[in-house]
């Protein structure tokens, strides 16, 4: 069983900064290899959309609205990918959620996602 683990979000004023980190880890403590890993966030009411992501040979992607501002990254060592915000504004408040395609074994990779954090960036 695979899991996503997010820490980092929380309440910030605008202009400030916030780093998010999300952990992939199994049960059984084997991971084979983390492929594609990103960031999305979703608003009330809104769907999911891609902040940002990052292939496993480091190619990355980021959305227009945060071009400029964030930077994703991730330790392969680890498992974990990064979401570094910078220069935050008000219309970044989001439930930011973390997904990976993981292979535990060498014969399947499945996608999952992580619990969400909360990011509320104030006025």
């Amino acid at each position: 069983q695979v899991q996503l683990v997010e820490s980092g979000g929380g309440l910030v004023q605008a202009g400030g900064s916030l780093r998010l980190s999300c952990a992939v880890s199994t049960v059984s403590g084997n991971i084979f290899k983390v492929n594609d890993m990103g960031w999305y966030r979703q608003a009330p009411g809104k769907d999911r959309e891609l902040v940002s992501s990052i292939t496993r040979d480091g190619v990355t992607n980021l959305a227009n609205s945060v071009k400029g501002r964030f930077t994703i990254s991730r330790d392969d060592a680890k498992n974990t990918v990064y979401l570094q915000m910078n220069s935050l504004k008000p219309e970044d408040t989001n439930v930011y959620y973390c997904n990976a395609d993981v292979m535990e074994t060498r014969w399947n990779e499945y996608n999952y996602w992580g619990q969400g954090t909360q990011v509320t960036v104030s006025s």
